[in-house]
């Protein structure tokens, strides 16, 4: 009990145990979030799956991890990052255990729903942004924020590591191996972690809380770009395995290699972009991602032949989008006023989580099985992200106003 103690009161005092703690739970429920999208390859064969089918299924779990932040990260605000981080991981193990035990019967329609409940894992980020963002002053809140959204490199280990570990030990054990993590991990939060000297609990009600947000246009803006940037990042993330299969002929684990890389990519570039925007500004880091964003959709699209010309190609993209990512949740943390940053961050999370939604949905629905392209997609994706790079130049100012309405 005296060890345990003396742990808290270390961690009382310390932004870095904290931070870490944070960014290690992030990247254990970001595992179990994206655990059925490396799958999605054995449930199409298992399973007689078409493209849509597949497509729906591996976009559930975005779906709740979307929506879900909203809520989420109002209640951070009133309660902690602690008590939140810890809920989240223990509604995840449940939500992972359908899945395994849907996966096994062969169900489709369970197997959905299973994976529209494990989308409480993706609710984390919403917790994260405000707990980090109250440790650090505003000059270096782009550089917590940027290190803990690294933590989407759970995304990462779960292309990696979840098909090999299928293959290693069979589909059920790597299932409970996840849960057993989410289960540590919960343990380590409640145990070692605590909230930020300065954390007061907002005692806004509910609806309130959000209407306030909701009325900043600070929110809006960045719920806009973080739609592109982080969507765009959940959405190759979710589907690539899926498209290079079809695209690139890949096996299940070779496609799983190749999207860790593109993760890897995303999650290394997370924290520059926060830490440039600290020096420069936002604005500058966001246009440069979106701008790239535009050009590689287009190069995406042509398909680029050989492993090393395809294969520079997305881990271009992942950069750009993970660069982009940083720089807007470094805009929130300067813009946001302390008492809403949590509201604004579940909006804004909310709004990054659609935006990986609905790109699944569309280039399942775009797929041409004839030509075997996804061309309509990508360029949709280019198009979206020059609107969005026009948009952030006229409109979006370099410190937006956290009073300002709209």
């Amino acid at each position: 009990m005296g060890s345990k103690m003396t742990a808290r009161r270390k961690a009382h005092h310390s932004k870095g145990v904290n931070l870490t703690l944070a960014t290690l739970t992030s990247v254990v429920c970001f595992w179990a979030w994206t655990s059925v999208s490396p799958l999605g390859i054995r449930y199409t064969e298992s399973m007689n799956l078409s493209s849509a089918q597949t497509s729906v299924l591996v976009a559930m779990p975005i779906l709740v991890g979307s929506i879900g932040r909203i809520p989420v990260g109002v209640l951070t605000d009133r309660f902690g990052g602690r008590l939140l981080f810890t809920l989240v991981l223990l509604a995840s193990v449940p939500a992972l255990l359908l899945v395994a035990l849907a996966g096994t019967l062969n169900a489709f329609a369970f197997l959905v729903v299973a994976a529209l409940l494990l989308g409480v894992a993706g609710t984390v980020f919403a917790v994260g942004i405000p707990f980090v963002s109250q440790w650090y002053q505003p000059s270096r809140r782009g550089f917590a924020t940027g290190v803990f959204g690294a933590g989407m490199g759970g995304t990462a280990v779960s292309a990696f590591f979840t098909p090999r570990l299928v293959e290693w030990l069979g589909y059920v054990p790597t299932h409970l191996i996840i849960a057993t993590l989410l289960l540590v991990t919960a343990i380590c939060v409640w145990t070692l972690m605590a909230e930020a000297p300065g954390f007061t609990a907002s005692t806004d009600p509910f609806l309130p809380k959000l209407t306030a947000a909701a009325r900043l246009s600070v929110t809006w803006q960045m719920s806009f770009l973080y739609a592109l940037v982080f969507g765009g990042f959940v959405a190759f993330s979710t589907y690539l395995p899926t498209y290079l299969r079809q695209i690139y002929d890949f096996d299940l684990t070779a496609a799983g290699t190749r999207t860790a890389g593109f993760a890897v990519a995303a999650v290394i570039l997370r924290p520059i972009g926060g830490i440039l925007a600290d020096r420069i500004g936002p604005k500058p880091v966001v246009i440069g991602s979106l701008a790239a964003v535009a050009v590689l959709a287009w190069v995406v699209n042509l398909r680029p032949d050989g492993e090393i010309p395809a294969g520079l190609t997305f881990v271009a993209m992942a950069s750009a989008l993970g660069l982009g990512a940083g720089g807007v949740f470094a805009w929130i943390g300067r813009s946001a006023p302390p008492a809403r940053v949590g509201a604004v961050s579940g909006i804004v999370s909310a709004a990054g989580g659609l935006g990986g939604y609905f790109p699944p949905l569309v280039m399942g629905a775009t797929y041409n099985a004839a030509e075997n392209s996804y061309a309509i997609g990508l360029i949709l994706l280019a198009g979206t992200a020059l609107a969005a790079l026009i948009f952030t130049i006229l409109f979006v100012k370099n410190r937006p106003s956290a009073t300002t309405t709209q």
